[in-house]
Formats: C-alpha cells, structure tokens, sequence
C-alpha cells in the first residue's frame, strides 16, 4: 500500500474536507499501547491516512515481536513509512535486547569522533533490523547546566564545538546505515532546571550568549545537512518572549529556514508534555506549530488527543490558513526523508562484533573523580543503594538493587542496605563494623541537602546522572549509565583489569563539600 498525496494544483483548486483529512494525517506521528496490530488500530491508521508512529518500551516484548510488529505497521502505512524510536543511548533506550550504546557523555568523556561515528552505526544496525526508520537522537543539547533534570548524561558536553563533533560523528555512522536522524532539542535544552515533560522552561540568555553555546551545535547540524531536527518546548525570549520554540515562527521560519537555510523535516517533541498539552491544548497548539514552521507534530497522547489534534489540523488546513505552498513544502521534506532513508526489513548481521563495541565504549567512557581506590577482592563491603528505580517518564527504570549486589557479590563479601527516600535514610544508622562503603547511585534525580551533609561513603559509584558526584563528598566512578555493559566495565574496574581513562566532558562546575 502506498499513501497518495494530493497535487499541489489540488490543493490549489480542489481542497475538500477529505483531502484536508488525509493531509492533516501526513503531518502527524502517533503511537499506539500495543504489541501487536489489531484490527482496531489498523482500521485508525487507514482511516486517518497516518504514516508515522513512534514506538516504546510499552510495545516490545522480544525480537520476534517486535518485527512483526513494525512489518504490519509497514504493510499499513505505505512505502513513505516512518517508524521512529529513541535509542539515544545510556539511560534513554527502548529497545534493550540489541546492543546498548553508551549514553552521550561516556561518550564525550572519552572524546574519540571515529568511536561515536562506529557507535552510532550500529545503534542504527540494531534498529534498522527491528523495523526502525528514524532514530530521535543524537541530542545536541549542551551539558552547561548541571541541576537540569531531564539532559545531563544523554549530552555529549559541555562545549559546543566538541559536543557538536562527537554527536554529528554519531549522526553520521547511523546515517551511512541507512537510519535517519533527527537532532534535539532545538533551540537547545541543556540551560533549564524545568524538565518540560512537566512545566514550560525559560532560558533568560541574550541573543550573543544563545549564539555562542546553545545554538552553535544546531547551526553545524544544519551545516553537515542533519536529515531531521526536533523543536524545544522551551521560551528563548531573546528569540520569542511569547511562545517556546515549537510554536514559534521567529525560531523555527525566521531563523531556522530563512537565516539558516534549513531543508531537513522539522519535528515537534512530544504535545502531550506539560509544556505544551496543559497552557495551550494539543489542538490549538499543533496549528500553531505548522503554522510556525513544523513540518510533523509529534501526538503521543492518547487516540482521544490525538483526533482533537487531527480535527484541528484539518479544520485549519481547509480553512486556507495554512496555504498549499507550505502544506505542499512540508509534504515534500517528508518524502524526501522517507525516499532517502526507506522503512523496509533487514537482516542484523553484526550483532556480537556490536556487543563486543559497545562494552568497549563503556569501558572507555569510565571517569574517575577524586582519585577513587577499589577495595581488595574479599573485603567485607557494604552496598549503600536506592531499593526501587522506576521510569522517570523519559528513560527507562533504573538497575534493580539486586543486580548491583550480585555484581559486588562476584568479587566481596557484601551486606546490602537499601533505602526508600533518600531524604529520610539514617546514614550514621550503618553499622559501624569496618565493612568498605560503597554507595551506588541509580536514580536520575539529585540528592537532597540531608544526603549532601550527611552521607560519607568510602566510594561512590555513579551509575546514572553524573552530576551527583557533586552531591556526595567521595571518590567517584561515574559510568554514565547503568546498563549490563556499564555494569560489567564498572566491575571491571574494580577488579582492576581496566582503568577508568575517560574525562568529564563538562567545566565550571565545583564539588559540594560536606561541612
């Protein structure tokens, strides 16, 4: 089945309600709470004329799945499919039985292009034989803010020209394997201490200070032709007091594709966030995105959000609010990216010289803080950790304590002790009985003031935001991530069969130092 698109002399001469419909389907990404295709959610699919769907964790189960999954999504939505995925890297990964690459910061700290260029290669390896398309990654946000919420390890650093490199290295080795990319969160997300899942962020900087950090990696982006570009939920108001970046026309029209001379699709971030879903409504606010200059909205909400947005969108594109030119412009990038990087099935042929790169990146990304000493294989250990990690809504969960225990376990004689809060555990309740304290830490959040005067660990191992190192007085392990590949380097270290090479891609911060 192959989507037809109406001419633009029939968008000219003959808009009808139907075509308005059919065009306003072209314009969206979904995604679906299933595992498998069903007649209901085919029968959506026709009817709405959509051709692109993201999916999550919550729609794989295994390989098999998996791929018949995204087949009879391909047979569905046509030859122009686009079928997307976030498989970033560390925390921030959806499909966990291909090989899972380090986040961006392991990779920063090991500060190798021609390794991110190989790494993300086969990132789109792996998903290309899932089914995948287009890949939302890498992100190109910078690491300069280190209480932000929602960035930190799944960027590449801290200075915009390095950062840049690396990311667009990683752009490039997925792009030669035929897997699209699409760069985020432009203008820029790494300066906010709002995660804008949950509220609308402002970053108060002047047009100069945008243009040297934020916007620089983005406007290299352009340069180097990135094939796809998402929009910050964020207000920029030395760019547009008025509304964030993904309904902005000074943003996305006047500088993107005007000043800068942008030709890729550009793509919203998620309208059901905070951000944007509850100050302006997914309806109103996707016709102020196309209106602004989206390309694609991304409504990931629920099939009831997702019809008040597709009636809005038709609504204004049979009103002529949007004229045929720019419908037709926006139709025209998308085939473009489609042509250019097809949905179809593929065999995955590498995947264990894949395992074998990315544990070798991990283990290249290991950043020592402080000068940490691993204690003595047999030393009686004390496992300090956080009992249950869930999903904070944009990465995964978190490694169960369990895990962290049983890897010590291979090496020391280990009590573990976990706490539920980190604002109410009792650190000076540990027995005092000699045991080496090893506090891990597996949540993305940072710790509270308590945690920051109180705990005094022997060593601190980092296994997911890095920024905590500046939480707890310790020595650190920072592994920027904790999947099994990050834990296997982390053991590694402690083993003493590697050293911990790597540097943190980020300056001007400084150590908390407990009073």
């Amino acid at each position: 089945m192959t989507q037809e698109h109406p001419t633009i002399n029939q968008l000219n001469s003959a808009m009808t309600p139907e075509i308005a419909r059919r065009l306003a389907g072209q314009l969206v990404m979904i995604r679906m709470p299933i595992t498998s295709l069903d007649t209901t959610s085919a029968q959506f699919l026709r009817d709405h004329h959509i051709r692109g769907i993201c999916l999550f964790r919550q729609n794989m189960v295994d390989e098999i799945q998996l791929k018949k999954l995204t087949a009879d999504l391909r047979e569905i939505m046509g030859e122009e499919a686009l079928i997307g995925i976030d498989q970033e890297g560390g925390a921030v990964v959806r499909s966990t039985w291909v090989p899972q690459p380090p986040a961006a910061m392991s990779l920063g700290a090991s500060d190798d292009p021609e390794l991110c260029r190989q790494v993300g290669a086969a990132v789109a390896r792996g998903v290309k034989a899932l089914g995948f398309n287009w890949n939302f990654a890498p992100v190109l946000d910078l690491n300069n803010n280190v209480d932000n919420p929602v960035i930190s390890e799944r960027s590449f650093g801290s200075d915009p020209k390095r950062a840049s490199e690396l990311a667009l290295a990683w752009m490039d080795g997925s792009l030669a394997e035929g897997v699209a990319c699409c760069v985020k969160h432009f203008p820029g997300h790494g300066d906010t201490n709002v995660d804008s899942h949950r509220d609308l962020p402002t970053v108060n900087k002047s047009l100069e200070e945008l243009q040297a950090l934020e916007l620089a990696p983005f406007q290299t982006a352009v340069s180097r032709n990135a094939p796809a570009m998402m929009t910050a939920h964020i207000v920029y108001p030395a760019l547009d007091a008025e509304n964030p970046a993904t309904m902005s026309k000074a943003i996305l029209t006047h500088l993107l594709r005007d000043q800068w001379n942008y030709q890729g699709v550009v793509i919203t971030d998620g309208m059901d966030m905070h951000a944007i879903a509850g100050r302006y409504g997914v309806g109103n606010a996707a016709v102020r995105a196309l209106l602004a200059g989206a390309d694609m909205v991304m409504a990931l909400g629920t099939t009831e959000t997702q019809l008040e947005t597709l009636n809005a969108l038709t609504e204004v594109i049979f009103s002529g609010k949007i004229s045929p030119q720019d419908i037709q412009q926006k139709l025209d990038r998308i085939s473009h990216l489609t042509q250019a990087y097809p949905c179809a099935d593929a065999a995955y042929q590498t995947d264990m010289a894949d395992r074998i790169l990315m544990s070798s990146a991990w283990r290249r990304g290991l950043t020592a803080h402080g000068k940490p000493q691993p204690p003595a294989r047999g030393s009686k250990v004390r496992l300090v950790i956080s009992a249950d990690v869930v999903s904070d809504g944009v990465s995964e969960a978190g490694i169960p304590a369990d895990k962290v225990s049983t890897m010590l376990s291979s090496l020391y004689d280990v009590d573990t002790v976990t706490f539920d809060s980190a604002e109410n555990f009792d650190w000076s309740a540990l027995p005092q009985d000699g045991r080496f304290v090893i506090l891990a830490s597996t949540v993305r959040i940072r710790y509270c003031e308590r945690a920051r005067q109180t705990w005094k660990p022997d060593l601190h191992l980092v296994l997911w935001n890095p920024f905590q190192m500046l939480d707890i007085a310790a020595p650190a392990l920072l592994t920027y991530g904790f999947a099994p590949p990050a834990i296997d380097a982390a053991r590694a270290w402690l083993a003493g069969e590697v050293v911990a090479a790597g540097h943190i891609p980020v300056t001007g911060f400084t150590l908390h130092t407990a009073s």
